[in-house]
């Protein structure tokens, strides 16, 4: 694998993956707001980045040409189907083969076995109506998303992220196919960790057609199992 995109690579854990990714010797192209090229000044001309939103149909097959692998951000923004118009067009239009990594958090469920804690049912129920009256996130948009991706034939994994905080790596966090494992109940991960696991999963193909849960390998309840 040589050349990656990077969709959403002006965000916090666009920006981790983007460095991650060069630290491995990737050649690294990513979409972005025109509004927010600002914020990878940092990176000189070691990326190409090409401006748009990353739903815009246009910028996504133009970015992705050529490329071994996408990394995708899924954001829930607004209320115009922005995750899914973002999930289509990178399924549409990704080169064949390509390892095609998305990111989420931990309320979206492949298989429906994941079990919830009541304070995340209760966060994701009452905070999804409100954002979605607001029109400021759709999080039914990002499970239309996923849902969409879980039906390709692609390879693809989607990765979904604990609560993220900022500081230092604690390496490649740990994971389970079902949230509910005993194993992230400490939910948390550093965002640099979370963006460390997107990309390795482009080289690993155990992850393939998978959506592991993340959690820090130094968090309480991983552990609490290894030993």
């Amino acid at each position: 694998m040589k050349r990656i995109c990077i969709i959403g690579i002006s965000g916090k854990l666009g920006q981790y993956m983007a460095q991650h990714a060069l630290d491995r010797g990737f050649d690294v192209v990513g979409v972005c707001r025109p509004e927010s090229l600002g914020k990878l000044d940092r990176f000189g001309d070691r990326i190409k980045v090409y401006p748009g939103r990353t739903n815009d149909r246009a910028v996504i097959e133009q970015a992705v040409k050529g490329c071994d692998g996408v990394l995708t951000v899924l954001a829930p923004w607004g209320t115009d189907d922005y995750a899914s118009g973002t999930a289509k067009a990178v399924l549409d239009f990704a080169e064949p083969g390509a390892r095609l990594i998305f990111s989420c958090g931990w309320h979206i469920s492949r298989d429906g076995k994941d079990r919830y804690s009541w304070k995340l049912k209760t966060f994701v129920a009452v905070f999804g109506k409100l954002a979605k009256w607001m029109r400021a996130v759709d999080l039914d948009d990002q499970v239309r998303a996923t849902d969409m991706i879980f039906a390709s034939d692609t390879a693809w994994t989607v990765v979904r992220g604990s609560d993220l905080e900022e500081g230092d790596s604690e390496g490649l966090p740990v994971w389970s196919a079902h949230v509910g494992d005993p194993v992230l109940a400490s939910n948390r991960t550093r965002r640099t960790d979370f963006a460390l696991f997107m990309v390795h999963a482009l080289t690993d193909d155990r992850l393939i057609h998978e959506a592991p849960a993340i959690v820090s390998r130094l968090s309480a309840s991983a552990r609490a199992m290894a030993a």
